[in-house]
């Protein structure tokens, strides 16, 4: 991706009062601590004038945004706060060599050098030549301290944004890297684990842009976050490293603030990262030792997977998992049972084709099937058209007696749909529902070879015979399943009904609709 030279322009403009701002913001950090007051107040109004002279600088700029900026138009207005940051620089530099601060002056001079680099491209619209730096890797550490937050990989091939960014970072207590160019950062990423890189984009040998694809493109790299840090200001080189895979693009000069946050983000992404990373691998060591294990239990495993030919998927579940009472033990609980007829099956059967019946069952037994499960319940058994399904057991669930009605509904409203398409064909089939709550004796009913789960009690008859006076369409409910919803349905009070098998008539509700 070739670079606009507009915007390669104004990324040299801005580099060197990068390095003013930088180093002046690190030395008022080191004088905090210290005893000399002038110094510190002399950078202060240093650094005031170069915040200043950035502000006038990207006013320039902006105007310029469509090509090259008129810099000698602009020197007028740039050149007051020039002046003060020159003369600030040489001032600070002769007081400290004068107080004996011999440790500030590598720094200021760093400080005088980008003032004169400056002033030489407002001047003259381009850089004066710089001594070339061969791409070299560092891997010193400096004064980290013994305990690190991570290791980050710096990578620009300007000497004085390493050295800023270095040592920012390692007061920080990270473990800092360096590398002078793009080549040189890969041969440091292939010897070194990184936790963050932090990039330039413009570089001689291999551009950011290349380091980014590269990295993007290893499996063992990918997952490094990228932090892109650059005075290039052109929006298509933002977007194109965001695309690349970049976490994010901050322009230069930074905010120390700022870019501590997103440090301490993509840091924190990673450590994240490496935590799933591990969590797999241990997981990965899990399963090779569950597969020992079930290979030494298949035929155990087989008979019990047989068992959910016969039983509901709870009931097997819970004889797979173990650790819990048997649930196959005769028992007694309180339960929601739920009774389902097809109104009109009988004639239907008899008039169609075998195949006819048998499809209308498949889809019919698909469908109802699909709610049961999504509802929690138990399928006791189906016979032909009836189901007979309850709630509460073997798995115990809260709300039985609403859960049963809202799986009513849902089968209701399907059925509905359903019979749509089955009146195009001449089968006139409508769903009748029946539901009643009580205690049953529940366990294992049948023969060795052959058990069904079963439920026996009033319950279960009150459901059946609710279910058999109910109408196409129609959901018949007891007295205390009426009582356990009723805050959840509209229904009508169909009073005391004489039930064929019951000795005494039985209160009834018929369910309009749910109303939450």
């Amino acid at each position: 991706m070739s670079i606009d030279p507009a915007a390669q322009l104004r990324h040299e403009l801005r580099t060197p009062l990068n390095h003013i701002i930088g180093y002046a913001e690190m030395l008022l950090e080191e004088l905090e601590v210290g005893d000399k007051p002038e110094l510190a107040a002399g950078l202060t109004a240093l650094r005031a004038d170069a915040r200043q002279l950035l502000t006038l600088l990207n006013e320039v700029l902006a105007r310029g945004q469509t090509g090259p900026p008129d810099l000698a138009a602009a020197r007028g207005t740039l050149g007051p706060p020039l002046e003060r940051v020159r003369s600030a620089g040489d001032t600070l530099r002769r007081r400290a060599a004068e107080s004996g601060a011999a440790a500030l002056l590598a720094d200021l001079e760093r400080i005088c050098s980008a003032t004169e680099r400056l002033d030489a491209l407002l001047g003259h619209g381009r850089a004066p030549a710089q001594e070339t730096v061969p791409p070299a890797a560092s891997t010193e550490p400096g004064d980290a301290a013994p305990v690190h937050k991570g290791v980050i990989l710096v990578v620009d091939d300007n000497d004085d944004n390493r050295d800023m960014l270095s040592r920012r970072l390692r007061r920080q207590s990270y473990e800092v890297l360096t590398a002078a160019g793009g080549r040189a950062a890969l041969g440091v990423l292939a010897a070194t684990p990184v936790d963050l890189v932090l990039l330039d984009v413009m570089m001689p040998d291999l551009d950011g842009y290349a380091v980014l694809q590269h990295l993007k493109a290893d499996p063992a790299l990918r997952d490094i976050p990228v932090l892109m840090i650059s005075a290039l200001d052109d929006l298509d080189s933002v977007v194109r490293c965001i695309q690349l895979g970049a976490e994010d693009y901050l322009g230069k000069p930074f905010e120390p603030v700022l870019l501590q946050a997103r440090i301490g983000a993509c840091l924190e992404k990673k450590r994240l990262h490496d935590q799933e990373a591990r969590h797999r691998r241990e997981l990965a060591a899990f399963n090779e030792t569950l597969e020992r294990r079930v290979a030494d239990q298949v035929a155990q495993l087989e008979r019990l997977g047989r068992l959910k030919r016969f039983f509901s998927p709870q009931l097997a579940e819970l004889i797979v998992a173990g650790g819990t009472e048997d649930p196959l033990k005769t028992h007694r609980r309180e339960v929601t049972v739920v009774f389902v007829d097809l109104r009109g099956f009988t004639a239907f059967a008899e008039t169609a084709e075998p195949e006819e019946v048998i499809g209308m069952l498949r889809e019919y037994h698909a469908e109802m099937g699909r709610l049961i499960m999504a509802h929690e319940g138990t399928l006791e058994r189906f016979t032909g058209d009836g189901m007979m399904v309850f709630f509460n057991d073997p798995v115990e669930v809260p709300n039985p007696a609403e859960r049963a009605i809202r799986m009513a509904v849902a089968m209701r409203d399907l059925i509905d749909g359903l019979a749509v398409s089955w009146r195009k064909r001449g089968w006139d089939l409508g769903l009748k529902v029946g539901i009643a709550q009580g205690y049953a004796t529940i366990g294992a009913i049948g023969f060795e070879g052959r058990m069904d789960y079963g439920a026996i009690g009033n319950v279960t008859n009150l459901a059946a015979r609710l279910c058999g006076e109910a109408e196409g369409g129609q959901i018949l409910i007891s007295a205390r399943v009426a009582s356990a919803v009723e805050t959840i349905i509209d229904a009508e009070n169909l009073g005391p009904l004489t039930l064929k098998g019951l000795a005494r008539p039985v209160p009834i509700w018929s369910v309009r609709r749910l109303v939450t």
